[in-house]
């Protein structure tokens, strides 16, 4: 029985964030990007680089951070890095539209940063693939809650505080990250194989507050 618990607990650490292809550098100097149209940054997985994090199209930004142990500890660090990039972009572009879009890990570690910041950051929208922290309806809550208490927060638990001003658009399909109704058994195949257009972030506006579950449309109910 103890074995078991273990595994449980191990598995749950996995299942909090997903895989993704390599594991690499968790750094990136960054420049100002050009203030000409949006600003488009994108916060990886587990196991992802800021190089190699699997999104696609016009992304001025990749958000590297320590993706190779999926809890508390490297989520806050993200939310960190994408706090300081984004700020400091606004800075030298006040009135640039910034989209950010995470999967995994990294849709938790945006989930947070709107969380934190949706009351005093404007001109944001957020894509999130794959949130372990999204709360269900429909379905049930992301796989961060039943392993809360080992990932500890802030990546624990799920919530919909996006405030008022700040578009988000989730997306879970068939995935127990995401869904724990979906059953252990979907993962990790359908967390890997069942977004293979949501990566490409010319695909989301700049204004969606929706939800995506299971192939179909939803309004937004945060």
């Amino acid at each position: 029985m103890r074995a078991k618990r273990i595994k449980a607990a191990l598995a749950g650490i996995l299942l909090t964030a997903g895989i993704s292809v390599t594991q690499g550098a968790t750094a990136q100097a960054a420049a100002t990007a050009p203030c000409e149209g949006t600003y488009t940054i994108v916060v990886g997985g587990t196991g992802s680089s800021w190089n190699n994090d699997g999104f696609s199209g016009n992304i001025q930004q990749h958000v590297g951070y320590p993706t190779q142990i999926p809890n508390g500890a490297s989520a806050r660090a993200g939310v960190n890095e994408l706090n300081r990039l984004v700020r400091d972009q606004r800075a030298a572009c006040p009135w640039q539209h910034v989209k950010m879009g995470g999967y995994s890990l990294g849709a938790a570690v945006v989930h947070i940063w709107v969380t934190e910041n949706w009351q005093t950051f404007g001109n944001v929208n957020a894509i999130l693939i794959a949130d372990p922290k999204r709360q269900g309806n429909p379905g049930a809550n992301g796989g961060s809650v039943p392993f809360g208490g080992i990932v500890g927060a802030p990546l624990a638990g799920a919530d919909r505080f996006f405030g008022s001003n700040v578009p988000v658009k989730t997306i879970c399909h068939w995935d127990y990250v995401c869904d724990e109704s979906a059953g252990i058994w979907t993962y990790p195949g359908n967390h890997v194989r069942n977004y293979p257009n949501d990566f490409n972030m010319d695909f989301h506006n700049d204004v969606a507050n929706e939800q995506w579950y299971n192939g179909a449309w939803y309004p937004a109910s945060w």
